[in-house]
């Protein structure tokens, strides 16, 4: 089934902008046997050609269910959104507190009475229970009881990674009489389950140890003895990592005048470093920043971790310490004397993340929040408890960010798949009641100075065995960028999500009904809202507790960081510059960028070269062979920049909005456009 006809099976209420939540929708054939459906219970992926030839019905095994409450006023919640967002409200910034928003709005303890009395009716022991933000009822029992709850019959399919998982073969549903009271589930399937848990977190991984010779800005060190480019010129050497003073500078922080003070920044990952403060501390001072001041950075926990151990079993926790440190270090660069507050999933699956943003808002632990993970859009069960609990936040004056993705769109045929299984934008980025953020390459030049942007996009021409010329210089078809692709920024059309009535009059129709693979008449939800510097070659210096190359000690060291994860929390620190400067919280702030498209709050980011449009942007980079050791013999690269994504998965840097860097970056109005108090 296409992702189209799942957006029209969901239904559209009142809510932020004229977008609409993902709700419980009636399918005509499930009404008639009065039941109501819960969208997202089968997997586009559960189908006949992924299902084994001899595809025996799953009547045996465990469920381990999760039933996500829904909000006791949606239509009344999506509302009350839209008005405190929308700068030109009357009721703009007039926020809840978590206490007032559970009450309004959050699920009731009668909705979890009913939802559990009702799987108790089925044979299924129900475990637990909470109301309120985030609520639900988990329950465990045989799959014929689960089947029985649910209305549905199993099979084994195999997923977009190519595992062989239980599915059900159509969608769930519950009855009318509790239909009104359930969101999401999740359980049903095995597709995101680990089979073994850890409750001790591992050491931190190896180091990516970085190859010279590199440039400290655009331009200072040129490959004067590699081939040249564009008719006779010497590329640049790649950046070794911007710091955080080179950043201020660019996006007008500096200019600014402001520090994040009064704001504070909760950031979500899975996991935790177990060095994390030391470590951000002794990089702040390596870079001529201050560290934290005493009670400015905390750490909110799990009590337990699940699924350390390496993929395909596990999450890989020590890969998160990495990420962990990218963001506190970023945000923290870019707003100094912000607070940050640190929550740490106890694993990667949606459970585990739903619980970190419950928590979130259940205690109002930021006015910022900076996530850089996702999945693709058909691959999480629980959009509906992801999209209410982003709402909570926005009537508390929240504002979530999110990562695109470091793939253009999500494609199985022209990228690595990711996890997908068809050409589709990721989740929660596209989730009209968050702010995504997409990925450029930038470069600052020798004053911290904002000089160009382009979309963040490289193809890799390796170094001739002679060394005296690239393989192929430029890349001259379609199968050379396929071989030699090196990732970029996120984004696209959704499918699952009508156009938001921020987008309007902004994102250009022709693009808002381009949904991959076919078009819509009706306008979708674009993304990415805005980017900054994800380049990996134009990236960020970091600094962590890692294993040295002799592997057996730990110690701190540098390294350069990119992606999407990057681009996000840097966003998320100039917005806490942009609250101090405004003197509020900026809440959900969809409504108050879109406001500011096409004027000198940002940079309209596109792929006209720094040079003209008759030239390429190159830059040259080293690898070694062995990047966790930083040994063997050097990796020579040409970087085509600014290509984001293959194929039908590209996207395109056009004059204004676009898929690839949405309004743009931060320009040096930005953070000054929000001063006095302004929302608009």
């Amino acid at each position: 089934m296409s992702r189209v006809g799942r957006q029209l099976r969901r239904v559209a209420l009142p809510a932020i902008g004229g977008a609409a939540i993902s709700l419980l929708a009636v399918d005509p054939a499930v009404a008639a046997s009065g039941r109501h459906g819960i969208p997202d219970t089968h997997p586009d992926w559960a189908k006949a050609q992924n299902a084994p030839a001899q595809n025996a019905p799953v009547t045996g095994g465990q469920a381990n269910l999760r039933v996500y409450l829904a909000s006791r006023d949606p239509s009344g919640l999506s509302s009350f959104v839209q008005a405190v967002s929308d700068p030109h409200s009357s009721q703009y910034g007039k926020y809840l507190s978590p206490a007032q928003v559970a009450s309004r709005f959050g699920p009731s303890a009668a909705e979890a009475s009913a939802v559990s009395s009702y799987l108790s009716s089925n044979g299924l022991k129900v475990t637990g229970s909470k109301s309120g933000i985030g609520g639900y009822v988990t329950a465990t029992g045989s799959v014929a009881d689960a089947g029985k709850a649910f209305g549905v019959s199993f099979g084994q399919y195999k997923d977009p990674t190519g595992q062989t998982v239980r599915a059900p073969n159509s969608e769930a549903s519950v009855p009318d009489s509790v239909g009104s009271d359930v969101a999401s589930v999740s359980g049903l399937d095995t597709a995101t389950h680990f089979v073994t848990h850890n409750d001790t977190l591992p050491p931190p991984a190896s180091n990516y140890w970085i190859a010279g010779p590199s440039s400290l800005f655009w331009g200072e060190k040129l490959a004067a003895t590699e081939p040249p480019v564009n008719g006779g010129q010497s590329a640049p050497w790649v950046i070794g990592g911007y710091t955080a003073k080179q950043y201020r500078g660019a996006y007008g922080v500096t200019a600014s005048g402001e520090t994040g003070k009064g704001s504070t920044v909760a950031i979500i990952d899975a996991y935790a470093s177990p060095t994390m403060q030391k470590d951000a501390n002794q990089f702040a001072k390596y870079e001529g920043d201050q560290p934290f001041a005493k009670g400015q950075y905390h750490q909110y926990l799990a009590g337990n971790w699940d699924y350390t151990g390496p993929a395909p079993s596990g999450c890989g926790a020590s890969g998160w310490y990495g990420e962990e440190s990218l963001d506190v270090e970023s945000v923290h660069g870019t707003a100094p004397d912000a607070d940050v507050n640190y929550v740490g999933a106890q694993d990667c699956t949606d459970n585990g993340l739903l619980a970190a943003n419950s928590e979130v808002v259940q205690k109002h632990l930021g006015d910022i929040v900076s996530e850089s993970w996702g999945e693709v859009s058909d691959g999480s069960t629980a959009q509906n408890e992801y999209d209410q609990i982003f709402m909570e936040g926005a009537a508390e004056g929240i504002g979530f960010n999110f990562s695109t993705g470091d793939k253009g769109y999500e494609d199985p045929v022209a990228e690595d798949k990711g996890g997908s299984d068809q050409i589709q934008a990721d989740y929660p980025d596209s989730s009209p009641y968050v702010t995504a953020v997409g990925g450029t390459s930038l470069a600052v030049g020798q004053n911290d100075n904002y000089e160009w942007e382009l979309p963040w996009g490289t193809i890799n021409d390796p170094l001739s065995a002679d060394g005296k010329s690239w393989t192929f210089q430029p890349p001259a078809n379609q199968a050379d960028y396929a071989a030699h692709y090196d990732g970029s920024g996120g984004g696209g059309v959704s499918t699952m999500y009508a156009q938001p009535s921020y987008q309007q009059g902004v994102v250009p129709n022709k693009l808002a009904t381009a949904v991959p693979e076919g078009s819509t008449k009706s306008p979708m939800r674009v993304v990415p809202d805005v980017s900054a510097d994800a380049d990996p070659g134009t990236g960020t210096l970091i600094g962590q507790t890692t294993l040295n190359p002799d592997g057996k000690t730990y110690s701190f060291n540098l390294s350069r960081e990119g992606g999407t994860s990057l681009a996000t929390p840097l966003f998320a620190g100039i917005e806490a510059d942009a609250e101090q400067a405004a003197g509020h919280p900026l809440g959900f702030a969809n409504p108050a960028i879109y406001q500011r498209a096409g004027t000198d709050a940002f940079n309209d980011v596109t792929e006209q070269t720094p040079d003209g449009p008759a030239t390429k942007t190159f830059e040259a980079r080293n690898d070694y062979t062995d990047t966790d050791t930083g040994t063997g013999p050097l990796i020579t690269n040409l970087r085509l920049m600014g290509v984001n994504g293959l194929g039908a998965s590209a996207l395109r840097g056009t004059p204004g909005y676009d898929d690839a860097t949405g309004v743009g970056s931060p320009a040096q109005g930005f953070i000054k456009s929000f001063s006095g108090g302004s929302g608009s």
